[in-house]
């Protein structure tokens, strides 16, 4: 690989602009904070610094360049990283050989893709006159039908079953992948949805019937290989570059509810094609945006699966906004009904979950008898601890002491006492977390701070060199190595072209990623170099004092003890 237009391709990139475009990024000093997608975050812990054009994440402590980070994000190789990067930029990449990625799942995908045109060539035919008819009475123009890939199953039993047959896709695999059931069609006469991956792959089918008949309104593909609901968010593909414009995003329960946004141009929606949310969707969602919006259904299992959610997220730090739809309303049929002003209106006076809550839990309580007053009031006030903005908890409890005639220190006094035992919690959790990041001792910081002061300091380079210092371990030795060698050849080090430089170099990688993660200090003076220096050397010291004191033991020739006796004793003064 031409390591000149690799540099080339990373200095023209800026890694803050690539990462945002991925996940929502937020300003804190000189550099920006968002939630790592490495790993289960609940607050924005990935640093990505824009002076060194590299990102670390202080929990799991993953850690590159922009290379990484694509490559790590998209699953996708160093060449397919670079050749992506440099194209966006405008850098001729021709040179650059990309081996097209073979998968076991690639037949599943080429079934879907299949069975995708196949539905749309129906739908265009004249077989789907009536079938489009029915779309177009729903308010689905061509302009929908085309972006989201519309189409239409025959009422043939067996014609997409057949056609892929011929295509040498084996009948048990598309009995497997939810396309056929016992050798025939499992879509008949249907208005057919496609259902994506977070990739925009085609991975499954939702058929909705269209005609007056005793069946399923809507039949889904069933969880297979590649289709997995609690792992896809339906429209994220789409969303994510309308939820980075617009900076929140809107989570609905079914397609159709998506679908019927897109029809008055809000597209920053995703649906979880049902009522439940799990971890994996809930970290979908942080890649999207903190700001999340939920417009569930406005049935009794609407307002639940909202309640529900709406804890959920708040237990991963995320307090949401709810838009509540009325009984039995959901968004497809109140955007027919109402239009899209009123629905806009309604997102951008969508209330905060906890306001949401309290007037839920009000609805329930019957304010005659003083035992369910006192168990509201306690409620609204356990909803309101977890709230982190002060002001909107003085706002409430005043609200409530004003309501319910109490005085407001005795909320308050509550309250406290609510909050001090989550901040016990935080503190506890603090500590261990601390604990952790103690365990090195005196001389691991100084071989580790100078290693860091190589990466910001010209001198610290030339002065490990001068000085013959030597490191303790392989991996500190090679890492000094090469970063003196790095120098030599290129004049200068720049920790993000570093990065690439050492990728394959799996020995070292893992300390580099710990080291430039680490909050070390980048500037330093000849005399504070030297002072580590003399650090690392007293523990060299006692690692041969530790040595020979080891070796006396197993000596029998009292001359032989007496030399390392000696050779001891030398160590000790400092000969």
């Amino acid at each position: 690989m031409n390591n000149d237009l690799v540099k080339d391709i990373r200095s023209k990139v800026d890694i803050v602009d690539i990462i945002g475009e991925r996940i929502p990024l937020v300003a804190r000093g000189k550099n920006l904070f968002g939630v790592c997608p490495f790993h289960d975050d609940s607050n924005p812990s990935m640093c990505v610094s824009r002076e060194k054009q590299i990102y670390t994440c202080f929990s799991c402590h993953a850690t590159g360049n922009v290379f990484t980070f694509l490559m790590n994000y998209e699953h996708i190789d160093f060449k397919t990283a670079l050749k992506e990067l440099g194209d966006k930029v405008g850098i001729n990449t021709s040179s650059i050989k990309v081996e097209k990625k073979v998968t076991k799942y690639d037949k599943l995908y080429e079934a879907y893709n299949l069975s995708v045109k196949y539905f749309q060539n129906n739908l265009s035919s004249m077989i789907g006159k009536t079938a489009k008819e029915y779309l177009k009475n729903r308010g689905i123009n061509e302009d929908i039908i085309k972006e989201f890939e519309i189409g239409l199953s025959l009422d043939k039993r067996d014609d997409l079953t057949k056609l892929l047959s011929s295509k040498s896709y084996d009948l048990a695999t598309l009995n497997r992948i939810g396309l056929s059931s016992d050798d025939h069609d499992v879509y008949i006469d249907r208005i057919m949805f496609p259902l994506y991956d977070v990739s925009g792959q085609v991975v499954g089918f939702s058929g909705r019937i269209y005609k007056d008949i005793d069946m399923n309104k809507y039949l889904n593909t069933k969880e297979t290989e590649i289709f997995k609901k609690g792992e896809m968010l339906y429209h994220y593909h789409i969303a994510r570059e309308e939820c980075r414009n617009k900076n929140y995003v809107i989570v609905m329960e079914g397609f159709m509810d998506v679908i019927r946004a897109s029809t008055i141009g809000i597209r920053n929606t995703v649906a979880l094609m049902g009522t439940a949310l799990t971890e994996e969707q809930i970290n979908l969602l942080k890649r999207l945006s903190n700001n999340i919006i939920l417009c569930l259904d406005g049935d009794n299992p609407g307002v639940e699966a909202t309640l529900k959610i709406g804890d959920h997220l708040i237990k991963n730090g995320i307090e949401p906004k709810v838009i509540p739809l009325p009984n039995p309303e959901d968004p497809d049929s109140f955007i027919l009904k109402n239009g899209k002003d009123r629905f806009i209106n309604l997102v951008e006076n969508a209330l905060n979950f906890s306001d949401f809550k309290i007037n839920k839990l009000k609805e329930k309580v019957n304010f005659k008898s003083d035992e369910e007053t006192s168990n509201y009031i306690n409620s609204v006030i356990e909803e309101t601890a977890k709230l982190n903005d002060e002001i909107r908890q003085e706002v409430i409890l005043k609200r409530l002491a004003k309501e319910f005639d109490i005085g407001y220190n005795t909320l308050d006094m509550r309250l406290k006492a609510l909050t001090s035992k989550k901040e016990v919690k935080v503190k506890k959790e603090i500590i261990v977390e601390k604990r952790k990041e103690n365990h090195k001792d005196k001389y691991i910081k100084a071989m580790e701070q100078v290693l860091y002061f190589m990466f910001f300091n010209d001198f610290a380079i030339t002065q490990v060199e001068n000085e013959h210092l030597v490191f303790p371990t392989e991996a500190m030795r090679a890492l000094s190595s090469e970063i003196i060698y790095y120098y030599k050849k290129y004049g200068s080090i720049n920790v993000a072209d570093f990065y690439t430089y050492i990728q394959d170099k799996e020995n070292i990688l893992t300390l580099y990623n710990e080291i430039i993660s680490s909050d070390y200090v980048e500037k330093t003076t000849k005399e504070d170099l030297f002072l580590y220096f003399k650090v690392i050397r007293e523990y060299g010291t006692k690692q041969e004092i530790k040595r020979l004191t080891n070796l006396m033991k197993n000596e029998v020739d009292p001359l032989e003890q007496a030399k390392i006796v000696e050779r001891i004793r030398k160590l000790r003064i400092g000969e």
